[in-house]
Formats: C-alpha cells, sequence, structure tokens
C-alpha cells in the first residue's frame, strides 16, 4: 500500500506545499504568492498571518483535491526562509507585528552598534555569524525598541518569538508545540554551535529575555501532531516529522552529503553552502560556519556564502521598473540583446559574502546613449552570476578549508 508525505516549503515569496508518494512521486500541489511590505528604504517585512493563511490554504487544497486517505499520510516536513522574525501573543497566536524579512536592513543601527562596542568576535566564535541585520538577534532588539507592546508582551511573559518554521509548527498544532530545529536556530545569532544550546552570555547581551525562545530539536524527529487540519477533516492526525531551513534543506536534497560537496540555490537571494561534516570551519573569506543538519544525534556543519539579492532582482524588474509583464520575460530579453557593458550592482538591501557592507546600495554603470531596456535587463540577470562568483571564489580560497 502507498504511503505518502506532505512537504512545506515557506519561501519569501510564496508558501507552497508538495504531495509526494514514497517513490518520490509528485501526487499534487499547490502555490501562493505572500506579499512584501517596504515601508521605508531598506525595510522588507511581511504579514505572518499571510504566510500561515497561504499555507494552511495550499494544505487544504491538496488534502481535498485528491482522494487519499488521509491515514496513509505517513508525516509533514517544513523548509522554511531562514532568519526571518516574528514575534506572537501566546494566547491568540496573533502575530505583534509584522514580520521582519531575512533581507530588511531596519536593525542596523542595533548592529553598528553592537559590533561598535566590540561584539564581533565573541558573536564570531560562539555561532559562526558576523553581526549583520540579516540575522534574527537584532530585528528582536528592533521590534521590542520600537513597539512598546511587544516589549511589553515579552516582560509579561506572553509573547514567543519564532523563525517561519517555529511559527508553523505552532500553528499546526493549535499552539501546543513551539519549536525550532538547530539549522533555523544557528541562523538568530543567539544560538551556540558549539555547546549547540541558546547562549545565556548572548542574550544577557543583547537583553532578549529565554523565555521567548523555543526548544531546539533536530532536523527530522516528531515534533507534535498537527491538529489545525482537523478543520480540514476529522480523521487526519499526521505528524510534523521534520523542520529544517531552506538552504540546508537544498544542501541535503541536492546529496551533499561528502565533505567538500557544494551546491548552490538561486531564489529570492542565492546560497552556496558547502558540507564540512563534523568539522566547525572558521572561514578567512566573508564565508559564515553554520549548522548543516542534525539527524539521529549526529550534527554536521557547513560553510554559507550569502548573496541577498538574486531573483528579487528579477521581482525588482518587474515590479518596481516595470520593464517585464512576467518573470520569464527576461528569457526573451537575453536573446535579443546581451548588456552591452552596463553593469547592475543589486544591492538594494547591502551586500553579503564576501563583503559583508551594510550602506552598499544599487548602482548602475555603463550606461550610454545606446543602451537599450533589453541591455538593462540582462546586465540585472548577469548581476546574479557576477554575486554567485564572488561566493564561489570565496568559498574555493578559503584558507581553512581540510574536509
Amino acid at each position: 500500500m502507498k504511503k505518502y508525505i506532505i512537504a512545506i516549503d515557506q519561501g519569501t515569496t510564496s508558501s507552497r506545499v508538495i504531495l509526494f508518494d514514497n517513490e518520490s512521486k509528485i501526487i499534487d500541489s499547490c502555490q501562493l504568492e505572500v506579499g512584501i511590505i517596504c515601508r521605508e528604504n531598506g525595510w522588507v517585512e511581511q504579514n505572518a498571518l499571510e504566510i500561515w493563511e497561504t499555507v494552511y490554504e495550499c494544505l487544504k487544497m491538496v488534502l481535498t483535491s485528491n482522494k487519499i486517505d488521509s491515514s496513509l499520510i505517513s508525516a509533514i516536513g517544513i523548509t522554511n526562509q531562514r532568519e526571518t522574525t516574528i514575534i506572537w501573543d501566546k494566547n491568540t497566536g496573533l502575530p505583534l507585528c509584522n514580520a521582519i524579512v531575512w533581507q530588511s536592513r531596519q536593525s542596523q543601527n542595533i548592529c553598528s552598534e553592537w559590533i561598535d562596542d566590540g561584539y564581533q568576535n565573541i558573536i564570531k566564535d560562539k555561532t559562526g555569524l558576523l553581526i549583520n541585520p540579516y540575522f534574527s538577534a537584532s530585528k528582536i532588539k528592533w521590534m521590542m525598541k520600537a513597539y512598546p507592546h511587544v516589549k511589553d508582551k515579552i516582560e509579561k511573559k506572553e509573547a514567543l518569538f519564532g523563525t517561519v518554521d517555529s511559527y508553523l509548527v505552532w500553528k499546526l498544532t493549535n499552539g501546543k508545540v513551539h519549536i525550532t530545529d538547530v539549522t533555523n536556530a544557528s541562523r538568530t545569532m543567539l544560538f551556540n554551535i558549539h555547546t549547540l544550546k541558546w547562549d545565556q552570555e548572548l542574550l544577557d547581551l543583547f537583553e532578549i529575555p529565554n523565555s521567548i525562545l523555543p526548544d531546539v530539536k533536530e532536523s527530522s524527529e516528531i515534533y507534535g501532531v498537527a491538529t489545525s487540519l482537523k478543520e480540514i477533516d476529522e480523521r487526519i492526525n499526521i505528524p510534523i516529522a521534520s523542520v529544517i531551513g531552506d538552504q540546508q534543506a537544498s544542501l541535503f536534497g541536492q546529496c551533499c552529503f561528502n565533505g567538500g560537496d557544494v551546491k548552490n540555490t538561486y531564489g529570492t537571494g542565492c546560497f552556496m553552502l558547502m558540507n564540512t561534516k563534523d568539522k566547525i570551519v572558521s572561514s578567512s573569506q566573508g564565508l559564515l560556519t553554520t549548522i548543516a543538519w542534525a539527524i539521529n544525534g549526529k550534527v554536521e556543519y557547513a560553510l554559507e556564502g550569502s548573496v541577498f539579492v538574486g531573483g528579487s532582482a528579477v521581482q525588482w524588474l518587474r515590479d518596481g521598473m516595470r520593464l517585464i509583464r512576467r518573470s520569464k520575460d527576461v528569457e526573451e530579453s537575453s536573446r535579443n540583446q546581451g548588456s552591452n557593458g552596463v553593469y547592475v550592482v543589486p544591492a538594494f538591501v547591502g551586500l553579503g559574502t564576501p563583503y559583508w557592507d551594510n550602506d552598499a546600495r544599487g548602482s548602475v554603470f555603463g550606461i550610454t546613449r545606446a543602451t537599450t531596456k533589453d541591455n538593462f535587463i540582462n546586465a540585472t540577470v548577469e548581476s546574479i552570476a557576477y554575486q554567485s562568483k564572488d561566493v564561489m571564489e570565496a568559498i574555493f580560497t578559503n584558507k581553512n578549508i581540510s574536509c
């Protein structure tokens, strides 16, 4: 008898649910876009409730459009956009403010203060990360400063923090389970990748109470049952059996199981990860040290290079500049003309690996009277390749790699 699993892929621009059978064949899928809120330059936010609702609607569509006995669905697995920070009311489940997306720069001043205070080395030693608005810690701090009601709820122990995975699990279990996995925890700038625990010294340093933090689990274990799906069908009783950050999921999905194996993912941003097995490798080239996964008591690590703007540059061409109607229209432009000496640097939210320049902003070079719309579009697409090349060179010239 066939068995099935459901994969939830909650990304920056969309939520997707896929139903697989036990031969890895896709039986059905559903995808819904998630809106982006940019209230000020460099700010990137989302409505966390919309994130949940798009996931739920996709689950509902997949579960009801197939004549499959729900008892044959063995498990739900979740992979998610990382670092995006949500704080919600533990009694109502409602977000206390907009989610701050991983791309957002609004906590940049807080990060600058922490760098000026000399915290960079202790952060890198404990977490493998650099002080940057990219990660969750400064986003939490910003929320506490910007919204008095958030701070008040936290002080009364009526609020919870989580990255997107935590919020989805909490909602799926009707508020019974507040967890994250080690891969997502390792992206908060609060998690010690050596001890595999929330670091109390860092929490004290940043004045973030541990009462809001989720329990940290492995990347594959039974966390709880998705009881909220009983609203769709009372017979549904599916366990949630995996949580892992999207880039680590990609590393695993591309079968990068050997030391030195590398994958690069082209999505909203671009992320190159190298498996370093059980070795915690410190980078001399602006790479991050992160947890790849934890399964059956075994933890593996990775080096990561991060490009903040990849596919979102194409989205900008479509929605911001209105140079194309559909994202796939860039293919036609590339057939028509090249970039003709035009270069685009899409540093809309600063630059990641290897530069880590929070203050950088987008630039265009090489425009002449001969420049066309197609040149501009091509230069934007080429910028994704140039940024990925920078990361690849950083990974393969890192002097400390020995896998």
